[in-house]
């Protein structure tokens, strides 16, 4: 079994994979996916700590790290990272397979500074072209909200970074005096009638338009492609885009694991 961990900045996504389910032609996503768990990222949290959270996930299952063949690793935190490799030093006979320089990713990344590229993202494009081909976009609304293009032939071209929903909300909030916290959620109609329906609509609407938005300039550079979505909030803001053709949710585990698969 393979265990993928994206970790963000805001929170850590955890897979676990049956690396022998089904064939690798035609495989989703989601083919082969045990279980996943969602926690928050806590960049101080020690190695004996985490240990012990992944024990207790793996525990739910009746399995533990006796069981695991791999760990594959994408992480904006280099503190995470470090921890998960203390994890594998201590608990496992096997080291972490972390996307980062020298790993064999299976695409080639057409940035000034390829060093730069996130780790979540790489993983986005690699998940997405094994899916869809390209050229594809990917729209991640996490704590940042990026949209991220693969070429035809698999290169990744780059994309754009955005402030992400929640951090977004949470400016607002703390720069408007007479604003408040509200529930992330679609009001009624794009017209609120309240403060609260208000903000919801331009958190919801204008997300969705700004993805929308951005994916017409990237065409208009690229030409037509395929939009897909992922993230924490793809779900909420998906139904609300004229451009997102599809939703996505373990893409980044998807591309952890065709990563462990291409290094092993």
């Amino acid at each position: 079994m393979l265990l993928a961990v994206d970790a963000g900045n805001t929170q850590t996504v955890i897979g676990l994979y049956d690396l022998t389910a089904g064939s690798a032609v035609g495989r989703r996503p989601e083919d082969g996916l045990l279980d996943h768990w969602r926690i928050s990222t806590a960049s101080d949290r020690t190695s004996d700590e985490f240990a012990v959270l992944l024990q207790g996930f793996l525990a739910l299952r009746r399995n533990s790290f006796a069981d695991l063949d791999g760990i594959a690793v994408s992480s904006g935190v280099p503190r995470v990272t470090a921890t998960l490799r203390e994890i594998a030093e201590r608990h496992l006979d096997f080291e972490p397979i972390v996307i980062e320089p020298g790993v064999r990713t299976g695409i080639r990344i057409d940035y000034d500074n390829p060093k730069e590229v996130g780790a979540d993202r790489i993983a986005n494009a690699i998940g997405a072209f094994d899916i869809y081909g390209g050229p594809t976009i990917i729209a991640d609304f996490g704590t940042a909200t990026t949209c991220d293009a693969i070429s035809a032939d698999g290169v990744y071209l780059g994309g754009a970074i955005a402030p992400g929903i929640e951090v977004s909300m949470d400016a607002l909030v703390g720069r408007a005096a007479a604003l408040r916290a509200v529930e992330l959620r679609a009001p009624r109609s794009v017209l609120g009638k309240s403060t609260v329906e208000s903000i919801q609509s331009g958190a919801v609407y204008g997300f969705a338009a700004q993805v929308d938005g951005l994916c017409d300039r990237i065409e208009a550079e690229i030409g037509s492609c395929t939009v897909i979505s992922t993230g924490g909030l793809a779900e909420l803001i998906t139904p609300f885009s004229a451009r997102i053709e599809h939703i996505e949710p373990w893409i980044t585990l998807h591309g952890l694991r065709l990563v462990y698969e291409k290094n092993v």
